[in-house]
């Protein structure tokens, strides 16, 4: 059995203050620093504007953040939505974390399902195909680091990323353009769920396009995992946080767009059912991890919804100390970056 451990930071919750909202924030890279420092194998990092109860809204800043705190774990952004972004400083961009962090950063794009996330950014969402083919088009050109032709003159960025011949990027998506699209980049393509007609049609178009690539989705039942010693009392004080985040997830629903893990008229009772959160004792997740076979994912989620910052580092503490140090993961020298008192 091989374990992945993910650390999930997407800041949701609605802080009453920017000192409050700022105290979580620092938390989030304390946490993935303590993460680095156990054994976790993923940050995972994403994006959303505009939510009621607040997203993560600059993913691409936060994994800077994470790289300049860790030494070892790798970060994840996913889904980077990069029809919001310019070309060039994209580009740019992603190539400077891939320098500071020696390779850590992998990038999911995709073009997001949101039209006021458009609207906020002022882009245009009805050319959000042609965009996407642009941008990545443009990303794929300027990290060869030589001259290339952009609107209509000849550019080159620098510097280029270390990481050859480009750094770890992937196409998602939940659409059969989506799918299209990744194989004709020659990327790998992630849909956010077991989705087996768009791999379908993902490794049909590799085949005829003569490329290689291979899809990569969550195991059926992954949950978003909360540690406490108490689930049935946990589920009363943090599952209000829990269902707020899924909530203003569903809220973003769309007729005819289909989104995995977007129910409406959700309740506590219910949301517990559906099994997509989980509240689990240290004892129940390392029976389970014990028990798989093949590669086990398990996806932390301490500050779901604006769950308090105590309870949120107890969660991610008995994970460290009752789950991974009894499967023999230990801590890592921090090679002098701060610890958690």
């Amino acid at each position: 059995m091989k374990l992945a451990t993910t650390l999930r930071i997407n800041m949701t919750g609605a802080p009453a203050s920017p000192e409050t909202q700022g105290e979580r924030y620092r938390a989030a890279i304390e946490m993935a620093a303590y993460a680095d420092r156990h054994g976790f194998s993923i940050v995972n990092v994403e994006e959303h504007h505009c939510a009621a109860i607040g997203w993560l809204p600059s993913p691409l800043v936060m994994a800077g953040l994470i790289a300049g705190r860790t030494a070892r774990v790798r970060i994840r952004v996913s889904a980077l939505l990069i029809t919001l972004y310019d070309p060039i400083r994209l580009a740019e961009d992603i190539a400077i974390l891939d320098l500071a962090s020696n390779g850590r950063v992998s990038v999911v794009a995709g073009q997001g399902y949101r039209p006021i996330e458009y609207h906020a950014l002022d882009r245009d969402w009805a050319s959000r195909g042609m965009s996407s083919d642009f941008i990545l088009q443009t990303l794929l050109q300027a990290w060869r680091g030589e001259a290339f032709e952009y609107r209509g003159r000849m550019v080159r960025i620098s510097p280029v990323p270390q990481t050859r011949p480009i750094p770890p990027l992937a196409y998602g998506g939940m659409s059969a353009a989506a799918a299209r699209r990744a194989a004709r980049f020659g990327l790998d393509f992630h849909p956010p769920a077991h989705m087996p007609e768009l791999v379908a049609i993902y490794e049909d178009e590799l085949e005829r396009l003569g490329k290689c690539g291979h899809a990569e989705w969550p195991r059926e039942g992954t949950s978003l995992v909360f540690l406490d010693e108490d689930p049935e009392a946990a589920w009363q004080e943090i599952g209000p946080y829990l269902l707020a985040e899924a909530a203003e997830y569903g809220s973003w629903a769309r007729e005819g767009v289909e989104r995995p893990f977007a129910s409406a008229d959700l309740t506590l009772d219910k949301l517990r059912a559906e099994g997509r959160y989980e509240i689990l004792t240290p004892a129940q997740c390392l029976r389970r991890i014990r028990a798989a076979h093949g590669e086990y994912t398990v996806i932390l989620h301490p500050m779901a919804g604006g769950i308090p910052l105590v309870r949120a580092w107890n969660c991610l503490q008995l994970y460290a100390d009752k789950v991974l140090a009894p499967l023999g993961i230990g801590v890592h020298e921090s090679s002098g970056l701060p610890q958690h008192a």
